[in-house]
């Protein structure tokens, strides 16, 4: 209520100040008369019918250059505040004005084209902002809010337009976005796009950003479903090279393909080198399981034993624990047992990813954060209670 009534009294100022500042000369006056509109908006507003008393308050207050900014920035309140309806009506009401100038205008239309987005009209949103890029003021504003309905549309294609000209206009690099919307176009049912064109959209994501970890993530799933695990485990392996951080994302299919072609020694020599470049304990917990099956289960808690002193991690303690049990008998092994569940619920219950912007966090992987709506900046946790 004190918010509704705060709002309403920005109108009433501007109008009181518009009014009085008129009647400058009269202000000694007793005889000077408030209107009875701004008596009758005040008798709404005092009675709990904020609705009335805005319409009464919006029609009082006339249009000119000391009072644009002031709609503006009312119908802006009522935006972030959810009154969606309100904002539109007051944005409306200044379009609807022809002595407004240019740059007015075009402000009053990004205002209104915000107003549409956010009430889900997206069709009527677009236009407008079409209609100012057209008009060459605020251009930069209405490219952002575009693209931002094209990818709630997931029309890829005006995204990746929309992104070259955000480049064009703002001088900023959009290369990763651009290949992440190749990368979705890739991924498109079907019946949409073959396999020919899927590779070909692939392939211009990774010319647009060579270091695009998704493109080749997808490109090694691919050639390994056709069977082609060389190919797969060459896509796979480029992973080092564009972002170590998403290791983890292509060491489990990076084992299945070396397997597949009975290949483990190049496998464990390629994980030894990751290991000693960019140490995860993904790696650490397959090269450990190698160790058991070659050698022994003690061999390969003591090499995990080594690993944990120098980078602890809560998965590499489960995984010592594990071996320790198959060591152990009696009291021994049932408390190790009671420690490993410890460990296993704790894991259970912490994130695997995370946004590097807006901190969301969650078990899956998303390319575009779910929170902060950015591409590329949810990655895996690392340190103690992730890789």
């Amino acid at each position: 209520m004190i918010l509704d009534l705060w709002l309403l009294v920005l109108p009433v100022a501007a109008f009181s100040g518009w009014y009085l500042g008129k009647n400058r000369n009269d202000l000694n006056d007793s005889s000077t008369v408030w209107p009875q509109d701004y008596l009758t908006g005040l008798n709404y507003l005092l009675n709990e019918q904020p609705d009335k008393a805005v319409d009464i308050f919006i029609k009082m207050l006339e249009v000119d250059s000391e009072t644009v900014e002031t709609h503006l920035a009312l119908g802006n309140l009522f935006r972030r505040r959810g009154e969606v309806d309100r904002a539109i009506r007051i944005h409306q009401n200044l379009i609807a004005r022809p002595n407004l100038e240019k740059s007015q205008r075009v402000q009053a239309m990004l205002a209104l084209g915000r107003d549409y987005m956010l009430a889900g009209v997206l069709d009527r949103a677009e236009r407008l902002f079409l209609e100012v890029i057209d008009a060459g003021i605020y251009a930069a504003d209405s490219l952002k809010y575009l693209l931002d309905i094209y990818e709630q549309e997931k029309d890829w294609e005006k995204c990746i337009s929309i992104a070259q000209k955000i480049e064009v206009t703002l001088g900023d690099s959009m290369r990763s976005v651009i290949a992440h919307y190749y990368c979705e176009l890739a991924l498109e049912d079907y019946s949409v796009v073959n396999d020919e064109q899927r590779f070909r959209y692939l392939k211009r994501a990774l010319n647009v950003d060579k270091k695009c970890v998704r493109a080749v993530l997808i490109a090694g799933s691919w050639e390994a479903e056709e069977g082609n695990y060389k190919a797969a485990i060459r896509s796979y392996k480029k992973v080092k090279e564009q972002d170590p951080d998403y290791l983890s994302e292509a060491i489990p299919p990076l084992i299945t393909c070396y397997q597949k072609i009975g290949q483990e020694a190049q496998l464990i020599q390629y994980l030894r080198s990751c290991l000693d470049e960019h140490p995860r304990i993904s790696i650490v917990l397959v090269l450990s399981e190698r160790l058991k099956h070659w050698q022994s289960e003690a061999v390969a808690a003591d090499f995990v034993a080594e690993q944990l002193r120098v980078r602890p991690s809560i998965r590499g303690l489960k995984q010592l624990i594990e071996l320790q049990i198959s060591l152990s008998e009696g009291s021994a092994k049932e408390k190790l047992s009671l420690l490993k569940q410890l460990t296993e619920q704790l894991i259970k219950e912490k994130p695997v990813y995370r946004c590097g912007n807006c901190g969301f966090s969650g078990k899956v992987l998303h390319w575009q954060c779910p929170g902060c709506k950015l591409w590329n900046v949810v990655k895996p946790i690392h340190g103690l209670e992730g890789d």
